[in-house]
């Protein structure tokens, strides 16, 4: 099993960030795939989850309006897209997919915002 993210991103207040998460080796529909992120010094926050099999998605209540999660069954990708972005969300982003319990986990993606 693999979850392979996209690279470290750098954006300016405001803008918006997409990341990818490419599952393999596995029935990509049979698994949730969570997004967590760790800012600096902190510890792991959920945003949120999507089921690729149906598209439905539970976002954590402080991301709720400014997140979105989407999922690619023909490529077993799926996306995060945070939008007005500012310092606080500086952090590694991690995808992983559960079903119940979380038992892959992308290698991370930095996001960093700043002007």
């Amino acid at each position: 099993v693999q979850m392979a993210q996209s690279g470290a991103e750098l954006r300016n207040p405001e803008a918006s960030v997409k990341v990818s998460c490419k599952a393999s080796g596995y029935t990509f529909t049979s698994y949730y795939i969570n997004w967590v992120r760790q800012a600096p010094g902190q510890g792991l926050e959920w945003m949120g989850r999507i089921d690729p099999g149906d598209g439905g998605t539970k976002y954590a209540q402080n991301f709720q309006g400014r997140v979105t999660f989407t999922a690619d069954t023909s490529t077993s990708t799926a996306y995060m897209e945070l939008n007005s972005l500012r310092s606080e969300d500086t952090a590694v982003y991690y995808c992983a997919r559960s079903n119940p319990l979380f038992t892959s986990w992308g290698q991370g993606t930095q996001v960093t915002v700043s002007s």
